[in-house]
């Protein structure tokens, strides 16, 4: 497998990470597992900022999925190149998630254009 596909198996994991975030900053116990959603819901601050991240990174995630593979199927790309622009997407997804926790509101969109550029760019060099 190359750098890029292991690349799509972290983000898939990211935002589970965000949740995990989210449900302890808010003091999660097993007796909330009834109505998770609810409880995540009614976050507010870290845990509510965590929660929105999760939500960011579930919906950001296949088209980072699709634009991997596209640029494998593809061929056109040299395989260096496809691999690079996913690391440089985790790593700006790694970044919006702090950006996010840290309230960083501004930066944090900034960053987030940046991870939808790379998305782009993956089909970009596939063309």
């Amino acid at each position: 497998m190359t750098v890029a596909l292991w690349c799509i198996l972290i983000a898939i994991v990211l935002p589970y990470l965000c949740t995990l975030v989210a449900k302890i900053s808010g003091g999660y116990r097993l007796q909330d597992n009834h109505d998770p959603r609810d409880f995540l819901d009614s976050l507010e601050g870290f845990g509510r900022r965590a929660h929105a991240a999760q939500l960011n990174s579930f919906e950001i995630t296949p088209a980072f999925a699709a634009a991997v593979i596209v640029a494998h199927l593809a061929g056109n790309a040299e395989l260096v190149t496809i691999n690079v622009l996913s690391v440089l997407f985790i790593t700006s997804r790694l970044l919006y998630i702090i950006c996010y926790l840290a309230d960083w509101a501004i930066l944090r969109s900034l960053v987030w254009f940046v991870g939808a550029g790379l998305i782009v760019g993956l089909f970009w060099v596939s063309a």
